[in-house]
């Protein structure tokens, strides 16, 4: 999480309405929220860093590959954004060749304490440092920057949804202004009752003043995603808890998040693919190694397998693979391509 995410206030009372995008703000990054808990995102749900140290190398990769496109500066920075507790900046730094490592700088952006352990490489910053050289890399943080919900009533009228703290829901006043403009530009509803949509915008902002930080390099958004002709005709607002899908109840006690529409966050020279695609490209399979392995190195065998196993998982179709990569590079070319 980052400034651009946070919401803190005071005084709440148990039966106050509020549209969803302040009462997530609270629920999330306020002084007791879901994201300022020491466990961290880990304890509760599984992303691609916490799946296989492969992601990290993989991601490790890229930077490579964007440190070429670069010339090789004398500095080369890699800013996580929505760091956790730092996990894939740590396996990135410790993934890269030596040459590569020693001009390397790491930042992760979070609003949560510094871990005590982290490794003294990385400088832990409320904000990505402008004038970039290297690459941004957002893993799963945009459907944590808190959106507003529209719902059309009966009358086919798209209204904002108000929400208590307990999670119940009642309609709001009609959507107008720049979420209503957002909302028939990226993902009109059709005037059927109930049909329910996200409202993206603050996550197109959120995404540009990530992206500005870039100088010269590569700006990259991981995320469960959607785009327009296939938009979910009832929202994706969701929780999770201790590794569980919950129902989303803004009080603190669960994370909160909906799919990004990333088509909307696109800037020009955007370009979108699937994490499947991606990490194929960046040398992660998920193919068995040959059989022949098995009587000639047992035990190398059985590394290779478990590593085909965890690059099965962050590769694929109905799961991990199915993620949606916004890559957009600045001032080099894509080295995705």
């Amino acid at each position: 999480m980052t400034a651009e995410t946070a919401g803190a206030s005071a005084g709440r009372t148990a039966g106050e309405w509020r549209g969803w995008r302040a009462a997530t703000q609270e629920a999330l990054y306020g002084e007791q929220g879901f994201y300022r808990r020491p466990e961290g995102p880990a304890g509760h749900f599984r992303t691609s860093v916490h799946a296989s140290p492969l992601f990290a190398g993989a991601v490790a990769r890229l930077l490579c590959r964007v440190d070429e496109a670069l010339g090789r500066p004398a500095s080369l920075g890699f800013v996580d954004m929505g760091a956790g507790r730092g996990e894939l900046v740590t396996g990135v730094l410790a993934a890269l060749p030596p040459e590569v490592a020693a001009r390397a700088r790491g930042y992760a952006v979070e609003l949560a304490d510094r871990p005590a352990d982290l490794d003294h490489r990385v400088e832990w910053l409320p904000e990505p440092p402008g004038g970039l050289t290297g690459l941004l890399f957002a893993n799963e943080w945009l459907d944590n920057v808190p959106v507003e919900v529209a719902e059309v009533d009966r009358a086919g009228v798209p209204r904002l949804v108000l929400v208590r703290p307990d999670g119940t829901e009642r309609p709001g006043e009609p959507v107008a202004g720049a979420d209503a403009e957002w909302l028939a530009r990226w993902w009109p509803l059709p005037p059927e009752p109930g049909l329910r949509a996200e409202i993206g915008l603050p996550r197109d902002t959120a995404w540009a003043a990530a992206r500005a930080t870039v100088g010269r390099g590569l700006a990259v958004a991981v995320d469960y995603a959607h785009t327009a002709g296939a938009r979910p005709p009832f929202g994706t607002l969701t929780g999770f808890r201790a590794g569980r899908g919950t129902a989303p109840v803004p009080d603190g006690s669960c994370d909160l998040t909906a799919h990004v529409a990333l088509d909307a966050c696109a800037g020009p020279g955007a370009r979108l693919l699937t994490q499947r695609e991606a990490l194929h490209a960046l040398g992660v399979s998920g193919g068995r190694p040959p059989l022949s392995l098995a009587s000639t190195d047992p035990a190398a065998y059985v590394r290779a397998l478990a590593g085909a196993g965890e690059a099965a998982e962050l590769t694929a179709t109905g799961g991990l693979g199915d993620f949606g990569w916004l890559v957009e590079p600045t001032g080099i070319p894509d080295p995705l391509l």
